[in-house]
């Protein structure tokens, strides 16, 4: 059983950060995506988002290699590209000429900051562009400043994520109508979007501004970690009241007056202090023997190093080994389609014709 998006052909003009995780998530879902690269800028071929690809070494200013490229491009369903806005037309590949040639291609267009706009045209990064979304600001514990998320809101969840979906979804009615379509696909307001929960909070959940004193922002101590007695560390999210009562009741604090009030803030700071001192008792593999299995809320904060090694993970093999290389299987699974076995990138050697 073939990927969903098998027959599908997506060109990747090679970039950092959210292009090649789009050009991934396309790759494992079962199209064929070809990378064009600098000759002098190979794909790294240990970088899990690497994997699955064709890679084709051009020069987008010389004149073969472009005609090259070009023809690629018109025997594909879609184009990604991640440059600064205007650079896509500078090298002779302007979204109008591309259409002209091939009205049915798909051009997702992937920036920080989107294709217009006072700081359109200037450099950033993930901490960037979730700064201006209202992201950052949400991210860390009350007096300290903004903690990054490493770069999976900005880049990989508000960028290629976003891509990915867009993409495909302008694919779908270019097969229905012949149409194709440019998606100006911005990081910035692709992680404001990805806070639309915090925006409903405000109104329903009394949401304050300040960050580290709401309900999944570490303010509530039954959505937090806690250190445990061997210097790790374990997650409990019981948010909602019949979960509450059980991790309560695990940690003996079954006649707490909290339990039937745990949302109301002023139990929160003697919670705080009581599920410190609690977690510091045990170890994490004998909180794990306690509360592992049960309807607590509870999880173990693993390192990448631990995560294979965990019984769900495990037993779904959620972690795969491409050339003795441990990375993330592809996700989402289906019951009707199979997902591609990552692989390293390979040079493209087909025909351009699809």
């Amino acid at each position: 059983m073939p990927g969903p998006l098998e027959g599908t052909r997506i060109i990747e003009l090679a970039g950092i950060g959210p292009g090649p995780f789009a050009g991934m998530m396309f790759a494992d879902h079962g199209a064929e995506v070809i990378t064009v690269h600098r000759p002098d800028m190979p794909l790294n071929p240990r970088d899990p988002v690497n994997r699955s690809r064709l890679t084709v070494a051009a020069d987008l200013k010389n004149k073969k290699d472009h005609a090259r490229v070009l023809e690629l491009i018109e025997s594909a369903d879609g184009l990604i590209e991640a440059f600064r806005p205007g650079v896509l037309e500078r090298l002779d590949l302007a979204p109008d000429v591309l259409l002209d040639r091939t009205p049915r291609l798909v051009i997702g267009r992937m920036t920080g900051w989107g294709q217009t706009g006072p700081v359109a045209h200037t450099a950033g990064h993930d901490i960037n562009y979730i700064s201006i979304s209202g992201a950052l600001h949400a991210f860390g514990r009350v007096g300290e400043k903004p903690t990054p998320p490493v770069n999976t809101v900005g880049d990989f969840g508000g960028g290629a994520m976003m891509l990915v979906f867009a993409m495909t979804a302008a694919m779908l009615k270019a097969e229905k109508t012949g149409q194709g379509d440019v998606i100006d696909c911005s990081m910035s307001e692709g992680s404001s979007l990805l806070m639309s929960t915090v925006w409903g909070f405000q109104d329903t959940h009394g949401w304050e501004p300040q960050r580290g004193v709401n309900l999944l922002d570490s303010g509530a101590p039954f959505y937090d970690t806690y250190e445990t007695s061997d210097g790790a560390y374990i997650a409990v999210g019981a948010l909602e009241p019949g979960f509450f009562r059980i991790l309560m009741e695990n940690l003996g604090l079954g006649d707490d007056p909290s339990i039937e009030d745990h949302l109301n803030k002023q139990h929160w700071p003697r919670l705080s202090n009581l599920f410190t001192d609690i977690f510091r008792t045990k170890t994490q593999n004998e909180w794990r023997a306690l509360l592992e299995g049960t309807d607590a809320c509870f999880a173990p904060v693993l390192s990448t190093e631990q995560v294979c090694r965990h019984p769900q993970n495990s037993a779904r093999k959620a972690f795969i080994a491409v050339d003795g290389i441990t990375q993330p299987a592809p996700s989402p699974r289906y019951r009707n389609a199979e997902l591609k076995r990552p692989k390293q990138p390979s040079l493209f050697e087909k025909r351009t014709e699809k």
